[in-house]
């Protein structure tokens, strides 16, 4: 499925426009990045020193009692996710190997950077990837921490100018383009939390009736080792730099400012629930008790060679194609969650093939109406009509909240905090992806992406549970009517309420996406 996907949706990329527009933008000289030469050296824990560790100790009976396989749990609850990453910061005896896309400066984002200064402070090494994307308005806060002994930071495909970053698209639009839009956190390479959440509010935010806004999942056991030497491949790759080769130095006050505004921040009445959830959470207690339920399977991770950066990897390397090898071809039932999804003309051919041999597919994404980004569900939208005529089932996850709005750090092209974020994807009842991959473009061609392929039938069933009924009572139907146009049907008090336009959206945004589905970007989406 997937590396079909990808073969056909090459030809997008074989278009001369877009090279055409990498030449001009690349008669754009200047904002050099300085040399790597003589950048420090570092690698993750190792398996011995790791087992002697607080953490080690507790999961070592429970691996030792499933060899080759790996404890996964679940992280869908949002403050649970939020507490988890807190708590197992908090356990780090040794080491802390953090890698994110988006990190905010609110009330989450501090929090947690003072985590790790205090991490650092009672010896832990700290390394903190972030892509500089999504670091908007943290060069102080990151420049100071990078000062502490224990803590090295890294930005990745960073912009040389920061105010504004996007400066950066114009002078060397071919590096910019590509992110890295991995998330893991790993503490004494023991235990690892990967998935679809950046750092911010609106990520551990729970608003009302979230129904799957967003995906993590906590592992122990054999894979976290192939995670740490994952992150130890983005550490030093080409396209990482040490901040202070960046960022301005910054006065040494900067670690007790961060202190200062963690705590006051802690105390404020905007936080209760974040901290609540640590208080009450008995996730640690109960991981370093080893009382912790796992889901023990075969878990593989599947990640982009770093070089994808800039532009360099191969195709074999990529995680596409990884996942194409390890999903094969689905014979029964695919099911999958993915916020911005965008098939094109080649997706859409795989899936009408699929659905022809026979196998019930089944796909959640966003509505109009709760995406952040228009041109995304732009590209989405120009190809539903096709998925519909092949007996595809489309739904479109409603708005949670009006109050979620996007947030300019994600960048031109980023993932924001919609109602719907979760990345995953179930196959034939027995296996399902979860990760920081959308379906689309971007992730397949552009972007860095990281993930897990859980071999399980129990979580395959439960997301097939949830388009059983979840989904249906908390999104839109989509579909066709005998004249061929698209319609939206609503549960509301149990009844179905039909939509005839997009729902709760103006005619005007109606006509900017259908506007932005003409034009040649699909390629970027």
């Amino acid at each position: 499925m997937i590396s079909s996907f990808l073969a056909r949706m090459k030809s997008v990329l074989s278009s001369p426009s877009p090279f055409v527009f990498f030449m001009l933008v690349g008669l754009l000289a200047g904002c050099s990045l300085p040399s790597l030469e003589g950048r420090p050296s570092s690698l993750a824990l190792n398996q011995a020193e790791a087992e002697d560790t607080a953490l080690g100790r507790a999961i070592r009976p429970q691996a030792q009692a499933h060899p080759g396989k790996s404890g996964i749990y679940s992280l869908a609850d949002a403050h649970d996710a939020f507490a988890a990453r807190v708590l197992l910061t908090r356990s780090a005896q040794k080491t802390l190997d953090v890698q994110y896309y988006i990190w905010h400066g609110d009330i989450t984002g501090t929090l947690l950077l003072e985590e790790l200064h205090a991490a650092a402070e009672r010896g832990v090494r700290v390394r903190l990837l972030l892509d500089d994307n999504g670091t908007v308005g943290l060069d102080k806060e990151l420049a100071g921490l990078h000062t502490h002994p224990n803590i090295e930071i890294r930005l990745f495909n960073p912009f040389v100018v920061r105010k504004p970053k996007a400066i950066g698209f114009l002078t060397n639009f071919m590096r910019a383009n590509r992110r890295m839009h991995n998330k893991s956190l790993t503490a004494d390479n023991q235990a690892t939390i990967i998935g679809g959440r950046n750092v911010g509010d609106e990520y551990f935010g729970a608003g009302e009736a979230v129904l799957f806004a967003d995906l993590d999942v906590m592992a122990v056991g054999k894979v976290v080792n192939d995670v740490s030497l994952d992150f130890d491949r983005y550490w030093e790759s080409e396209s990482s730099y040490p901040v202070d080769l960046i960022l301005p130095d910054v006065n040494a006050t900067v670690l007790q400012e961060l202190r200062t505004a963690a705590e006051a921040m802690g105390r404020s009445e905007a936080s209760e629930e974040y901290t609540a959830a640590i208080k009450n959470s008995a996730f640690i207690t109960h991981l370093l008790e080893g009382k912790l339920v796992f889901e023990w399977a075969d878990t593989r991770m599947v990640s982009d060679d770093p070089a994808k950066g800039l532009g360099t990897a191969k195709a074999e390397t990529m995680l596409i194609y990884q996942l194409g090898e390890m999903l094969g071809q689905p014979s029964n039932n695919v099911e999958l969650i993915s916020p911005y999804f965008v098939p094109t003309a080649a997706g859409v051919d795989v899936f009408t093939d699929m659905a022809q041999a026979g196998v019930k597919l089944r796909i959640l994404t966003n509505s109009l109406d709760a995406t952040d980004v228009a041109a995304v569900h732009a590209g989405y939208a120009k190809r539903r009509k096709d998925l519909l005529q092949a007996g595809i089932k489309l739904y479109e996850l409603r708005r949670v909240s009006p109050e979620i709005k996007r947030n300019e750090s994600a960048g031109p092209f980023g993932s924001s905090g919609s109602s719907l974020h979760a990345k995953t994807f179930a196959v034939d009842d027995e296996r399902i992806f979860v990760g920081s991959f959308n379906f689309d473009p971007r992730s397949a061609l552009l972007n860095t992406e990281l993930g897990f392929v859980i071999e399980s039938p129990s979580m395959a069933r439960q997301i097939g549970g949830f388009f059983d009924e979840g989904i249906p009572q908390g999104s839109y139907e989509v579909r066709l009517s005998e004249s061929g146009k698209v319609y939206w049907i609503e549960q509301r008090d149990g009844k179905p309420l039909r939509h005839d336009t997009e729902p709760e959206t103006s005619l005007l945004k109606r006509g900017f996406v259908r506007f932005l589905s003409v034009l040649p970007i699909e390629w970027l989406l």
